[in-house]
């Protein structure tokens, strides 16, 4: 593999494994706000242990999610300063944003969320949990209003060797980004939900003391996934509507990825919508079912992947679509035997983290409530991971 190669498929690697973590973020927030809400409505003990169990969940993947974002951030100055020389005016500006908002804004309502348990006020508390979705979902929004400008440079003139930003309100509504925040919304919902049902089996089906709140959760995430298949397949198919005539012709890495994503996701909608969601009453109880919703568990984070792979192999051979050309966006001066080293240290570092973060949430799952540290009064015993 020559350099370019290297490149390419370091930042592959390294933004799908990224991706995992987001998705599962995205998906999961939302749904623990609300629990977090229903908890300071109704004072319902079952309420406080859903939020604590699903919330310490989010954490923890969270916190595995911040530190793979800083290697993707490491990257584009390392393997693509050709983009920043082109594009950095315009293309740095929606990236200077979701870094101001991820990293400062989330993290902080995050962080009075965690540590403000039985110190703020209630609905203080709760105030902070939907702070941190909304800061989550702004911080997608600006990620994909750059990822959207790779797509469609709108809103962008050339002047000389470089990009400036001419039209901001064409930048911010590009086609590219209408239809392709909601579907990736839809996907992250639909990912979370199902995460809760798989969850919420395994216990069920091992009779487990919580059974009300794992009755609970998978109901509640049987709903979330129903939202968000149906969003993410609706919006995908919106999506055609902007993609530019020719583009997954003779691409045969984009063209699998689309197929298998659209055939998986249409297949799921069909069995969330048409089968899993009459049941929604009896599907607790029903033992046999909860294998099925076990092994289903890791479909989502499938779809997601290839879902990505379409997107991004789908604009090559053109990092940004008709002003520059992957190859022109490599970093010049790179050898061989600096990206091999970069590349076994990325890619090494976040498969690692990788195989933390879901061998935590694994044992979290397995454990359950009992001893959740997020949120335990000073009374309560804490187990350590």
């Amino acid at each position: 593999m020559d350099v370019l190669d290297i490149a390419r498929l370091q930042f592959a690697l390294t933004g799908s494994l990224h991706f995992l973590f987001v998705v599962l973020t995205l998906g999961l927030a939302p749904l623990v706000a609300i629990m977090n809400t229903r908890w300071a409505r109704s004072g319902n003990p079952v309420h406080e242990g859903m939020t604590r169990f699903w919330g310490q969940i989010y954490v923890i993947n969270y916190a595995m999610g911040i530190v793979t974002g800083l290697v993707m951030e490491f990257q584009f100055g390392l393997s693509w300063s050709g983009l920043a020389h082109t594009a950095g005016d315009v293309f740095g500006a929606p990236l200077a944003m979701e870094t101001l908002v991820a990293f400062f804004l989330e993290s902080t309502f995050l962080g009075l969320w965690i540590f403000g348990w039985h110190r703020l006020p209630k609905w203080l508390h709760v105030a902070s949990i939907w702070m941190v979705v909304l800061t989550a979902y702004g911080s997608a929004f600006f990620i994909m209003v750059a990822n959207s400008f790779l797509q469609n440079p709108a809103g962008a003139t050339r002047v000389g060797d470089h990009l400036q930003l001419t039209d901001a309100g064409a930048l911010l509504s590009n086609p590219q980004l209408v239809f392709a925040l909601p579907h990736v919304i839809g996907a992250a919902l639909f990912t979370g939900g199902m995460v809760m049902m798989g969850a919420s089996a395994y216990h069920l089906r091992r009779r487990t003391p919580d059974l009300e709140l794992f009755t609970r959760s998978l109901r509640t995430g049987l709903v979330a996934a129903a939202v968000g298949i149906l969003l993410a397949v609706a919006m995908g198919y919106a999506q055609f509507s902007v993609v530019p005539e020719g583009k997954f012709e003779g691409n045969t890495g984009a063209g699998i990825g689309l197929g298998f994503m659209i055939l998986l996701g249409e297949l799921l909608m069909f069995v969330v919508l048409l089968v899993m969601l009459p049941m929604i009453k009896v599907l607790p109880r029903w033992r046999w079912t909860h294998p099925v919703l076990i092994a289903m568990t890791p479909l989502p984070f499938v779809i997601s992947i290839l879902g990505w792979m379409a997107r991004e192999i789908g604009r090559q051979p053109w990092m940004i679509t008709g002003e520059l050309t992957v190859a022109d966006a490599l970093s010049p001066g790179l050898t061989q035997p600096m990206i091999a080293m970069s590349f076994a240290g990325f890619v090494g570092v976040l498969a690692m983290l990788a195989i933390v973060d879901y061998v935590l949430i694994v044992r979290v799952v397995r454990r359950g409530p009992v001893g959740t540290a997020l949120g335990a009064r000073p009374a309560e015993p804490v187990l350590s991971y």
